[in-house]
């Protein structure tokens, strides 16, 4: 018998399950490689932390080749940006959430709520980032008060800090606010195994695409952070905040003197 007549006794179903365990495990050697890589890649890509003075204040945009700086600078020096987040209540009912979004800055922003909750009417936000939990954290909390969020002009709200202006019964951004977003990564200086990476990345980014869901946020925006590495940013313009519906109103300019 030849090797051809033996092939041709073969039952087809049996040659497509030898077909498809071949592709099965090749898949499973493949995935094992991207697994470990993406656990290095969460240990060693230089990330984004503010707080950190070695670190830029404010990643460069997301472009080919070389990264471009931000559309417009904020108003606001590094070290202001860098501290951890602080609240001043403004006059109008404004209160102002400055600095990074250091891990138990939502438990302070809860104190201060309960503290002077009758007078916030407005959540002004001007922040690099920092913890996705405590944002998420002070998202709910400005949507249970029905409180208004705001990014002035040359304000900055970039990585996590858009989570929390979601949670804004009405989102403004004046002209010329700066707004960005970027993946989130695992901010602990240990190695992790490349099964709590995968983990960790896809329970936080499921997190976050729920909330942002129940906010009435447009997918596209995640879309656009998923694709974005978490040393760089990727601003969004003013029609990309409308379409996304991150802003409840057109972005408008900021009348000055003169």
């Amino acid at each position: 018998m030849t090797i051809g007549e033996a092939i041709r006794r073969i039952d087809d179903g049996v040659l497509m399950r030898c077909v498809f365990y071949m592709l099965l495990a090749a898949s499973a050697t493949f995935l094992v490689i991207d697994v470990r890589e993406i656990a290095t890649a969460s240990a060693e890509l230089p990330g984004f932390d503010p707080m950190h003075d070695d670190q830029p204040v404010l990643p460069p945009a997301l472009t080919d080749g070389r990264p471009a700086a931000p559309p417009v600078e904020p108003a606001s020096p590094s070290e202001v940006l860098r501290k951890a987040m602080t609240f001043d209540l403004k006059s109008g009912g404004v209160l102002m959430a400055e600095g990074t979004i250091d891990p138990g800055a939502a438990g302070r922003f809860a104190q201060e709520i309960e503290a002077r909750g009758e007078y916030v009417k407005t959540v002004q936000l001007n922040s690099p980032g920092g913890s996705v939990d405590d944002a998420i954290a002070m998202s709910k909390l400005i949507r249970e008060k029905k409180l208004q969020t705001r990014v002035a002009s040359r304000g900055l709200c970039a990585s996590s800090c858009p989570i929390a202006f979601s949670g804004g019964t009405e989102r403004i951004a004046e002209n010329d606010a700066v707004v960005g977003v970027h993946q989130v990564f695992n901010g602990s200086r240990e190695r992790p195994t490349a099964e709590q990476a995968m983990s960790s990345a896809q329970s936080t980014t499921a997190r976050v695409a729920r909330h942002l869901e129940d906010m009435g946020i447009g997918s596209g925006l995640w879309l656009h952070a998923l694709e974005t590495p978490p040393d760089r940013l990727y601003y969004l313009s003013a029609k990309e905040m409308a379409d996304f519906k991150l802003v409840t109103q057109p972005i408008r300019a900021v009348r000055t003197n003169g």
